[in-house]
């Protein structure tokens, strides 16, 4: 099962399902919704109680360096309460990934003819945006391929690059840049043999690794989906 929790506050309802879980053995699941509702606000005019409850609320998150908000605190919550659902349990699983709607990941490339001059080129050597880790990447190749977001990924290192491994071999990422990419390590990562491959555009050493990256799977992996970005 997989609980909704569209207005999820401090997030009761999430901790529930993991006491759930604890109790009866089950394997159920949680997406909770909270917009970052400012805590400082309502604060002026609370009394007794819930002034305090509040407060008490606004110096935990300070102390822990978070944003005095609500879906900080959700946050927070979730991790004291898994710790304590888990207790003895070690295979009760008590993880959450946190995602926030943002922009797209890739730079603004489409401007008129008469917009662009010699100069500006340089900007356009690389599509993706300067503040974006390759978690952002990751993430966004998995909702454009439909991959669930709550399966497992893990990191290795090949040849001094770093791999993202989607539930295994379900999906395999490098976002390496700066032409890091080699055919060596296109075929060592090619024997992995994952069911998909993203890579960065930015980072081929040079156009012949490119053009003959599809052929090297199609060689040592051929029911590997392909993709740049």
């Amino acid at each position: 099962d997989i609980v909704l929790d569209a207005f999820s506050g401090s997030g009761s309802a999430l901790q529930a399902v993991w006491e759930l879980n604890a109790a009866e053995g089950r394997q159920a699941q949680f997406i909770g919704i909270q917009i970052p509702e400012d805590l400082t606000e309502p604060l002026k005019n609370a009394k007794g109680a819930a002034k305090q409850i509040t407060t008490n609320a606004i110096n935990l998150l300070s102390r822990i360096g978070k944003a005095a908000n609500v879906a900080e605190l959700c946050k927070q919550r979730l991790r004291l309460a898994g710790l304590r659902s888990r207790g003895n349990l070690q295979l009760l699983d008590v993880g959450f990934r946190c995602f926030k709607v943002s922009d797209t990941n890739f730079s603004d490339v489409h401007y008129a003819p008469d917009e662009l001059n010699q100069s500006a080129l340089e900007g356009f050597t690389d599509n993706i945006k300067p503040d974006r880790t390759p978690e952002d990447l990751l993430f966004q190749v998995m909702l454009d391929w439909g991959v669930d977001l709550a399966l497992p990924i893990t990191r290795q290192t090949i040849q001094g690059r770093e791999v993202l491994f989607v539930d295994g071999n379900a999906l395999a990422a490098c976002f390496d840049a700066g032409g890091r990419i080699d055919e060596a390590f296109v075929k060592e990562l090619a024997t992995h043999q994952p069911l998909r491959a993203v890579f960065r555009d930015a980072g081929f050493a040079d156009s012949a690794t490119k053009i003959n990256l599809e052929q090297i799977f199609k060689l040592l992996s051929p029911s590997t989906e392909v993709k740049c970005i």
